[in-house]
């Protein structure tokens, strides 16, 4: 809360403060918006990355030098962030499954036999205490919101574990997203915000068009044309 103050007071004439809550930041982030909240946002739908981190090991999430996704597991299963996120069954529904094997397929309906299958039984019951609960929560904060978010990237759609050893990197089968973050996770989130009261029209024009905002977009984004690479889905 002192980094909030300090840059909407002390350092810029108590003028409005800007929050960009990246990933699981957009959660914490919450607890200090009193207008306007912007998020690049890891989404209560789940995704599909957030499987393969948890079967085979975090990819690209924790740095220990010369350590592989395998022996890392065991450390990242410890982390509540494990088992936050995976996907919704009410988004990702029973097909296509996210996780195939020669013997079994695996969809969001089946994450707690997936937990027990790949030995971790441990994490059942703060999935289903914990996870599945934020599932089903779907309110939008008593602010207007604008989400943004990327789309035409490869993302990963479906795991394949063909002869059933969680212990080697899975063939990955890819779909539409922002290359971590299904599209069909961002457009149910968008559906679900979208009829909230409280959610106004703010035009992506606007976004566009505000000098500081579009600033700190391209820093994030690399400079690069935010055109090619967001797009912004309102409330309304």
């Amino acid at each position: 809360m002192e980094l909030v103050e300090t840059a909407s007071e002390k350092q810029h004439h108590n003028k409005k403060a800007i929050i960009l809550g990246h990933s699981l930041g957009g959660m914490v982030a919450l607890e200090y918006i009193e207008h306007l909240f912007l998020v690049t946002p890891t989404l209560s739908q789940g995704f599909v990355t957030t499987v393969r981190n948890l079967v085979s090991g975090p990819r690209n999430l924790v740095y220990v030098a010369d350590a592989t996704d395998l022996s890392l597991r065991p450390m990242w299963r410890s982390f509540e962030t494990s088992i936050v996120n995976v996907p919704s069954p009410g988004v990702f529904g029973h097909e296509p499954p996210i996780v195939v094997t020669e013997r079994r397929n695996y969809s969001a309906y089946d994450v707690e036999d997936l937990l027990a299958a790949v030995g971790f039984s441990d994490g059942v019951e703060p999935f289903r205490k914990r996870t599945v609960a934020r599932m089903n929560y779907h309110e939008a904060p008593m602010v207007p919101l604008t989400c943004i978010n990327g789309v035409g990237n490869r993302t990963p759609q479906q795991l394949v574990y063909w002869d059933g050893n969680f212990d080697e990197p899975p063939q990955i089968v890819y779909g539409e997203g922002d290359d971590i973050i299904n599209l069909v996770s961002m457009l149910a989130f968008d559906e679900d915000m979208c009829p909230q009261p409280g959610q106004k029209e703010y035009s992506y024009v606007g976004l566009r068009t505000d000098p500081e905002l579009t600033t700190a977009l391209q820093k994030g984004n690399g400079s690069q044309d935010l055109d090619h690479t967001s797009q912004a889905r309102l409330g309304n």
